[in-house]
């Protein structure tokens, strides 16, 4: 976990975010299918889904970048349909692909976006400081960017995307194909901007970021299927119990566990198995008895606390099946 975490904003903060079942159609295909939501100001806001989810579709609605096919929404006070030009004055945007400029040094990249943000003369000076001082490039300001790692490179976009000291931060997986040490170094540097106050919105495809949010939005095919504090998705949109097993040849333990009434859904974890099923009691027997039958020496099977990934897959899982259910009445 990141080493400082900010204090969440009160319950009753003032939303800077306000959506509306919000929609986005690319012909017959609905990347956004209605959802609605609010992100209070000051608050680190996640939107965890799989890679075609629809997460970067709606944060570019936001954005002013992509007019919604239907429905409404607000940021910063101002509409994302009629007022998109005032939103981009008003919010810094961090792309999933990296958008400054390879053949310009670190210090260049900076010049140009303060242009793009019309800073005062002088202002200029003063901003460069602090972003090179804040994302730790001082060294590097004369750097080409197309030399610097991935990690610095995140840090570089992040310093060009709050240049202008935006309310809001829009963050398109940020943290994508950087390593595990850039990537919590880079969630230090949203933690201090989210405690000045800062609202930060990020998309994330990676469970352990997930936790570091105040408040999720998981989103699967377009749709919102769970909004809350990660304490929240673990207590209550996971009924279940998890059992965390640990035996011999788990891939083929598995195929065993799966053939059990018991237990509705296994899965791979580490080098373990994590079971769910509806009472851990009965389920902790039928496992038991069938890795024993074939086999699989257990070393050790107990109820555990829910992860964000079981959470996770729990909630596909039930809308895979229900969508199905659906398919087959509708036909």
């Amino acid at each position: 976990m990141p080493s400082t975490t900010p204090t969440p904003p009160p319950a009753d903060a003032a939303p800077i975010v306000e959506v509306q079942n919000l929609e986005k159609r690319f012909g017959a295909f609905r990347a956004v299918a209605g959802i609605s939501f609010s992100v209070r100001r000051g608050e680190i806001f996640g939107f965890l889904g799989p890679n075609g989810a629809g997460k970067s579709t709606t944060i570019r609605m936001l954005c002013g970048l992509l007019t919604p096919s239907g429905g409404s929404g607000r940021v910063a006070g101002f509409d994302i349909i009629r007022e998109t030009e005032r939103i981009k004055t008003r919010i810094g945007y961090m792309s999933q692909k990296f958008s400054l400029y390879d053949e310009l040094t670190v210090g260049e990249n900076i010049d140009f976006y303060s242009g793009i943000y019309n800073l005062p003369r002088a202002k200029k000076s003063e901003r460069k400081a602090w972003v090179l001082e804040m994302a730790g490039l001082q060294e590097l300001h004369r750097t080409r960017t197309r030399d610097l790692s991935g990690g610095w490179k995140q840090r570089l976009a992040l310093g060009c995307a709050v240049l202008h000291e935006p309310p809001i931060l829009f963050l398109d997986e940020p943290t994508s194909g950087v390593d595990p040490i850039s990537r919590r170094q880079f969630w230090d540097m949203i933690y201090r901007f989210a405690g000045a106050g800062v609202t930060v919105f990020v998309t994330t495809h990676y469970m352990e970021e997930s936790e570091y949010c105040d408040r999720l939005g998981i989103v699967y095919r377009g749709e919102l299927i769970a909004l809350g504090t990660p304490r929240q998705l673990k207590t209550e949109k996971m009924p279940e119990c998890v059992l965390e097993i640990d035996c011999a040849r788990p891939n083929d333990a598995m195929a065993a566990i799966e053939r059990l009434p018991e237990v509705q859904e296994v899965a791979l974890f580490g080098k373990g198995l994590h079971a769910i099923a509806q009472n851990a009691e009965t389920a902790s027997g039928a496992i038991r008895t069938a890795l024993t039958a074939g086999d699989f020496a257990l070393t050790r099977i107990e109820r555990i606390a829910p992860t964000m990934e079981d959470v996770f897959v729990s909630l596909i899982e039930a809308r895979d099946r229900a969508s199905g259910r659906q398919a087959e009445v509708s036909r």
